[in-house]
């Protein structure tokens, strides 16, 4: 993907939210541009063309939204990643800490087989504790973490540096 001026026009900055010093990238203008996604999601796909995962996992809520069309992009399943107390069937769990307070995130028990190839997607690399968490779930399943992708990376949080070793790529890096 060459020129990523449309996507990166269409994320504002709002300033301290959810919480003061935090400076909060919010993509529901690009969300509004059905081009400007379109163009989104063929960049966050194409380092995985030649080599597709198996499932897409994303990370709630805002992973949802680009992790839902990658998983139609590629015509694979779509696993949720959700936030405690928010799955009805059997579920496994794991605590983490966020860059502001900690968090427990879960995913069904049948979500991944064994050697499932799963790309791990959220639209927002900062410091990599709920991508590595995800990360955990996949793997204490039996699944294989593909990679990772990112709408948008905080390079200066240094949050690749807390995941696997599995390919990683961010559409939008802000440095």
């Amino acid at each position: 993907m060459k020129d990523l001026s449309k996507i990166k026009g269409k994320i504002r900055d709002i300033r301290n939210f959810p919480k003061e010093g935090i400076v909060f990238k919010d993509i529901t203008p690009l969300l509004a541009d059905h081009e400007a996604c379109a163009e989104a999601v063929e960049g966050l796909a194409e380092p995985f063309q030649n080599n597709p995962p198996d499932a897409i996992a994303g990370i709630e809520s805002r992973g949802f939204l680009f992790g839902m069309l990658l998983a139609m992009h590629f015509g694979i399943p779509f696993i949720p990643v959700r936030k405690s107390g928010k799955l009805p069937y059997e579920k496994i769990s794991h605590s983490y800490s966020l860059e502001y307070g900690e968090a427990t995130i879960e995913i069904h028990t049948d979500a991944v087989w064994p050697g499932c190839k799963v790309l791990i997607h959220d639209d927002l690399l900062a410091t990599g504790g709920t991508a590595a968490a995800a990360a955990n779930l996949i793997e204490k399943l039996g699944g294989v973490v593909h990679g990772y992708s990112f709408l948008i990376e905080l390079e200066f949080l240094n949050g690749s540096e807390n995941l696997t070793s599995a390919f990683k790529h961010s559409l939008i890096r802000v440095k």
